[in-house]
């Protein structure tokens, strides 16, 4: 047990920190354009669908048949489980005060807090159920079940980092200052891993839920936040193309190290 949850917990840190390094550029006063970015969203977006289908939600329904009931029974239970992983993202992203990029402010009145901590809660919000799915995946099946989402995290990362890195920019904070907060982003994934080690190595019977609840999780942060700021400036085309790269690389990575 004590091994599942380093593993969670270190790949879930070394996912995370691929945030800095997508957010390298900045440090070299690069700005890469608005479609770029796009693009490079859409493929955070095209790697987490993937991982939510073929490293979650198919590995949830085959161990639902294995600890449950036959019949409709494990269907039922995986669609529950991806409904409450995005219900409770859903409830996360109302009941924390956060600014979007672009939306502007969300949740409860927040005027206390600095603006940069509104992004750092709006990222955190995106990160935790990344983080969860790694942690998940190596408490269900050690590294061969946790290395594919690490790795594909870890690369849908890296834009992330540098869209936040060239937001808070453009908010004027320093490209250090920037690169530090767009950091500090990546390492609330470690907390996600640990919950979702934990979880699914305390008892197997909680592994299908686990699995789904984190496929859920990330469908509603592709859904409600990604995609939607991927077409926002009327990139569609490109982050289209960037969603579909990172669809089939995931999918590719998952077959091969999986």
């Amino acid at each position: 047990m004590e091994n599942t949850l380093v593993l969670g917990v270190v790949g879930s840190l070394v996912a995370g920190s691929l945030t800095a390094v997508g957010a390298l550029p900045v440090l070299l006063g690069t700005t890469p354009s608005r479609g770029f970015r796009d693009l490079a969203l859409g493929f955070a977006a095209g790697v987490m669908l993937a991982a939510s289908f073929f490293s979650l939600i198919i590995p949830a329904l085959d161990a639902a048949e294995i600890y449950y009931a036959g019949g409709p029974v494990p269907a039922a239970l995986v669609c529950t489980a991806i409904l409450l992983g995005m219900g409770a993202l859903a409830l996360l992203n109302e009941g924390l005060p956060h600014e979007h990029f672009q939306q502007g402010r969300e949740g409860p009145e927040a005027a206390s807090l600095r603006r940069v901590w509104l992004f750092v809660f709006a990222i955190a919000i995106h990160n935790l159920p990344e983080g969860l799915a790694v942690g998940v995946g190596f408490g269900a099946n050690g590294l061969e079940g946790g290395m594919p989402l690490a790795i594909g995290i870890g690369l849908q990362n890296m834009p992330e980092g540098l869209a936040v890195a060239v937001a808070l920019m453009g908010e004027g904070y320093s490209k250090w200052r920037s690169w530090s907060i767009a950091a500090l982003t990546g390492l609330i994934e470690p907390i996600g891993g640990l919950f979702g080690a934990s979880v699914v190595t305390v008892s197997q019977v909680l592994l299908p839920w686990g699995l789904a609840f984190a496929a859920g999780a990330m469908l509603y942060v592709i859904s409600h936040e990604i995609i939607p700021e991927t077409h926002r400036c009327g990139h569609q085309k490109k982050a289209t193309f960037g969603l579909a790269m990172g669809l089939v690389i995931m999918l590719f990575l998952d077959v091969w190290l999986g």
